[in-house]
């Protein structure tokens, strides 16, 4: 994914999916959210503090900025009100980031330790930032699999169906 424009329509696609299933999850209350689902993470709200971790993670290595991050599998936030507030900040963040690319960015590379096993690697940035975006999609795909359970249809989540769409903005 080293066309800019692919990346800025995943960072706009990122947010749309986040705002529509925060909204379908604020409708939960809280004891629902929580339950232990038996998905990766157990519950629909540690997968979104999940999601916004790593968001967290790679934002750091790849702007420099401090981040509040936490051992995987550490709670973030506890509380839905204060993770959908700093999901909406990690959202403008990212589309900042993404419009912000160059070709000469991507096209370089990226070393970092791992916090999960502590070894060094270098990557192309082009990969990570693809990574990035394929990380949120797959827990929001385990996301939507749980409100599906419990009877709540997320409605398309497909790319090409992402409301507002538009090539003029990338």
């Amino acid at each position: 994914m080293t066309d800019l424009r692919g990346i800025r329509a995943m960072a706009l696609y990122n947010r749309w999916m986040n705002e529509r299933l925060y909204a379908l999850c604020a409708d939960l209350g809280d004891d629902a959210r929580k339950a232990d689902r038996g998905a990766f993470f157990g519950s629909i709200h540690a997968t979104l503090d999940h999601i916004l971790l790593g968001d967290r993670v790679w934002m750091g290595r790849f702007t420099g900025r401090s981040y509040q991050v936490v051992p995987i599998g550490t709670e973030l936030y506890a509380d839905f009100d204060a993770l959908r507030a700093a999901r909406a900040e990690m959202d403008a963040d990212i589309l900042a980031f993404a419009k912000g690319l160059t070709r000469d960015w991507l096209a370089g590379d990226l070393t970092w330790t791992s916090g999960l096993d502590g070894i060094s690697r270098t990557r192309p940035c082009w990969l990570l930032v693809t990574h990035l975006f394929n990380h949120q999609t797959h827990h929001r795909g385990q996301v939507t699999t749980l409100l599906s359970q419990l009877g709540i249809d997320p409605g398309p989540t497909d790319l090409p169906w992402m409301e507002g769409f538009d090539t003029a903005r990338l």
